[in-house]
């Protein structure tokens, strides 16, 4: 893989990680959620807003979860054919923010998508079968860094 003629691009990574992470922040502050530690800045008061996932526009939530999905997809695409990038995920502790996104995010957004009415019942399923997805993703990404950070060393 290109990681192995350019060994360089392991910092490049651990640079991009930030930005990665950045992307489960800004989900969160779309859906009037906050994750710890999720930012250093105070937020102005004017700028708290009651925007949840239950009560957005439809095309904001389709987008929120469209990025979502995309966002798991590829980053368990990237472990599951590079599984060495682990050790790089894991020194920004991405196993507790990606748990932590999940435990705040997953549940709002399932619960929204239920409990809103659509005039077509195909938009309903779309954002079903996509946050089923990218939950499933999260998981099977989890599963990896667990597997490459913990359990392999041990075997080894």
């Amino acid at each position: 893989n290109i990681f192995t003629w350019q060994p360089s691009y392991f910092s490049d990574l651990d640079e991009t990680l930030p930005t990665v992470l950045q992307v489960f922040n800004n989900i969160l502050h779309k859906c009037g959620l906050q994750c710890e530690g999720a930012s250093a800045e105070p937020q102005k008061l004017e700028e708290r807003v009651n925007v949840t996932p239950g009560n957005m526009p439809l095309q904001e939530l389709k987008d929120i979860v469209l990025y979502l999905c995309d966002t798991c997809t590829t980053l368990w695409a990237f472990l599951d054919v590079f599984p060495l990038a682990c050790q790089t995920f894991q020194k920004h502790e991405f196993c507790y923010r990606l748990a932590s996104f999940y435990e705040l995010a997953i549940p709002e957004l399932e619960s929204a998508i239920k409990k809103r009415r659509y005039e077509d019942s195909s938009v309903f399923a779309d954002l079903w079968r996509r946050i089923s997805h990218s939950r499933k993703k999260m998981i099977e990404t989890f599963h990896i860094l667990i597997n490459q950070v913990c359990l392999q060393p041990i075997l080894e």
